[in-house]
């Protein structure tokens, strides 16, 4: 017996040549723990080849709809950082906007001062 890389679980090696698949599904379940993992494996080479295919749907369908709840999650928080990047866009352009805004505002400030300077010279000349 060998344990697995990922757990405490002792596997047989002919155990693993007869069900890598089966396994496989069994270690990396996320519903079991090691005593789960374990009692699994020793029960496998006394089940039923019925038992054997309903257990190997079981983990394979978990895997399927884990693999499908992470996808998604990774959707929604894609299109969530999506979202952020937008608004954070938006307030870049917005703040840039608002200071040409003011630097405008200061201009056209200093033009008609600009401007009641020299007609103030004009009418005093």
């Amino acid at each position: 017996m060998t344990p697995s890389p990922k757990s405490n679980v002792q596997v047989p090696a002919e155990l693993l040549a007869k069900f890598p698949v089966l396994v496989e599904l069994i270690l990396s379940s996320e519903s079991m723990n090691d005593e789960e993992r374990q009692y699994w494996i020793n029960i496998l080479p006394i089940m039923t080849e019925e038992q054997v295919k309903n257990l190997y749907g079981i983990l394979e369908n978990e895997k399927k709809q884990l693999a499908a709840i992470d996808k998604k999650y990774a959707t929604e928080i894609e299109h969530i950082g999506q979202n952020e990047l937008v608004q954070k866009t938006e307030a870049e352009r917005k703040k840039k906007a608002d200071e040409r805004k003011k630097k405008e505002r200061a201009n056209e400030e200093q033009d008609e001062k600009n401007t009641d300077t020299l007609l103030d010279q004009i009418e005093n000349f």
